[in-house]
């Protein structure tokens, strides 16, 4: 639920993306450094960079990305290898070579409801730390189930989720929307729908955005109310 009382920002990405997990922390510092914090309001939304993955293929993520992007599979490893070394500076650990190359759809599914009980970042967190770091499969139920119980959620809630299409309809909505805002890539942050940051942005750059939209944002916020002046008496007597 919004809190109307807060600027919202909002976060368009897929778990298997290693820009999104690089632009999660780089914003996160931005808002350390930002003083004003307490009056943004995070939401997470879905995304699928290729929706048409089969889970259980069998390609590691050398293969499949040399296969998808039409490359050879020494360039895919080293375009994997230098993002690596990237995100290590952020003190994020990829263990490309361990990732499992699944359909994200059902750990998107497990997001948006946990984005129900204000868990949408916890289950961000969670599962970027299972794909690039842990080697885990987001595509298995029980996998889903573990991972949903660590950030807090109630098992029956979960196994309803994994043994049904629940939260389907809500992650489709979040890709069509995104492409209805002309999002080609992500991540993508966009505040309070006035000002868009596509990419892995340094924090300084995310800073600066913060700065200008929640200043604008607080202009444009009721400041009290309107008083008609009329005849009154005061406490010290005066009427």
């Amino acid at each position: 639920m919004s809190n109307t009382n807060k600027m919202k920002v909002e976060i368009w990405s897929d778990i298997m993306c290693p820009w999104c997990y690089i632009g999660k922390r780089r914003f996160e510092a931005a808002m350390e450094q930002f003083p004003d914090a307490g009056t943004v309001e995070i939401e997470w939304h879905s995304f699928q960079l290729d929706p048409t993955i089969q889970s259980g293929h069998g390609d590691n993520l050398y293969a499949y990305l040399s296969k998808r992007k039409g490359i050879p599979y020494e360039q895919a490893e080293q375009m994997n290898n230098q993002v690596t070394a990237l995100a290590s500076t952020l003190g994020l650990t990829y263990n490309m070579d361990e990732a499992v190359v699944a359909n994200s759809f059902d750990a998107h599914r497990l997001i948006q409801l946990a984005k129900k009980h204000q868990l949408g970042d916890a289950a961000e967190e969670r599962l970027f730390r299972a794909y690039f770091t842990e080697g885990k499969d987001f595509s298995d139920p029980a996998t889903l189930v573990a991972l949903g119980k660590e950030i807090g959620l109630e098992e029956g809630v979960l196994q309803d989720l994994v043994n049904s299409q629940a939260f389907g309809q809500e992650v489709r909505q979040d890709i069509a929307e995104a492409e209805a805002l002309g999002v080609r890539g992500v991540p993508f942050f966009v505040f309070d729908r006035k000002y868009g940051v596509s990419g892995a942005q340094a924090s300084e750059t995310f800073l600066e955005v913060l700065n200008k939209s929640v200043g604008e944002w607080k202009k444009a916020q009721p400041s009290g109310l309107e008083i008609v002046e009329g005849q009154t008496c005061g406490p010290d007597g005066d009427c």
